[in-house]
């Protein structure tokens, strides 16, 4: 997905916090981009969880500590269109109409795959504090508390090269985002987003492989309901 969320790895309850919000945030866009592209019956496709440490000059001073230490959590890879086309007509222009449509398709799921990690966020965050959320709660700008700034600019550029109107590009968008709510708030992949977050909190990896966590996260899935 190439975006990047900066949090603190620490031992103190505020920092685990962030931590965690971090991972459920990055597990919602790997649980969509695995379990989301499946129930499309989409290709599968490759991508990691990388976390690494941000060197800084605080962290070099005298009073850094190991609990100091920033990180950068990011997915890389995750995309069904790896290059976004000036104009989706142009280049789906000579396209078959099965073609189109699936070309379409994709681009749609990588769209709902970017907005999957901040309304995992936002719901980690409403459920923790034990408030309310649904698709009528929470709007599309809302996300930007949640981690989602760059996530949002990534979807409206896709939007611009998918749809030329404005009004159909701002129609499209709700469809997506409620469309993404609907993922998340699902129960079974909500059980596998938070499966995937304790693995990655857990687990003192720099990477975390893709066969990790289709694993964690079809375990997760497949889990009969209590």
């Amino acid at each position: 997905m190439n975006r990047n969320h900066i949090f603190n790895k620490a031992l103190n309850l505020t920092h685990q916090e962030i931590n965690r919000k971090v991972a459920i945030h990055e597990a919602g866009h790997a649980a969509a981009i695995y379990l989301g592209n499946k129930q499309k019956k989409l290709p599968p496709i490759f991508f990691q969880i990388f976390i690494t440490s941000v060197n800084d000059d605080f962290q070099s001073s005298r009073f850094s500590s190991k609990s100091d230490t920033k990180y950068i959590a990011n997915i890389d890879g995750g995309r069904l269109i790896h290059t976004l086309p000036s104009s989706i007509e142009e280049t789906t222009d000579g396209f078959s109409l099965a073609q189109k449509i699936a070309y379409q398709c994709a681009f749609e799921a990588d769209m709902i795959n970017i907005l999957a990690g901040p309304l995992a966020e936002a719901k980690y965050i409403a459920q923790r504090d034990r408030e309310l959320i649904n698709s009528g709660l929470i709007q599309l700008n809302d996300l930007h508390y949640f981690g989602g700034t760059s996530d949002l600019e990534k979807v409206r550029e896709y939007l611009e090269c998918f749809i030329a109107n404005k009004v159909l590009r701002e129609q499209k968008i709700t469809a997506l985002f409620l469309a993404a709510f609907s993922f998340v708030n699902e129960r079974s992949n909500w059980r596998a987003i938070t499966a995937l977050a304790d693995y990655i909190v857990s687990e003192d990896k720099s990477v975390i492989e893709c066969n990790e966590i289709i694993d964690v996260l079809e375990t997760a899935n497949n889990k009969p309901t209590v």
